[in-house]
């Protein structure tokens, strides 16, 4: 399993932004990361635990569930080499056929 630096997971902080940005950031940094890296989101969205979930299963990422690491709410995902790619500005739509 890949990690950040001093094998730490990679963290985003998505603040109060929506799942829609979220989700658009978050392609984003996993299309960077190689296969097996673990990305903590921090995200104080209602919907995060709803949208997260959903978004790895269609893409194939593994969602890993919630952590416990600190005051606001934080998910961990991870990178998944067959994960299917989907549109930069909407991350909930798969590319291609």
């Amino acid at each position: 399993m890949t990690a950040g630096q001093g094998g730490a997971p990679v963290v985003m902080d998505g603040g109060d932004r929506r799942c829609v940005q979220l989700l658009i950031e978050l392609r984003r940094l996993v299309a960077e990361l190689p296969a097996g890296t673990v990305v903590h989101l921090i995200a104080t969205d209602p919907a995060a635990p709803i949208d997260l979930p959903a978004w790895c299963h269609l893409t194939g990422h593994a969602y890993l569930g919630p952590v416990s690491a600190g005051e606001r709410p934080t998910y961990a995902l991870q990178v998944r080499t067959e994960a299917r790619a989907t549109h930069p500005q909407s991350p909930w739509r798969i590319s291609g056929p």
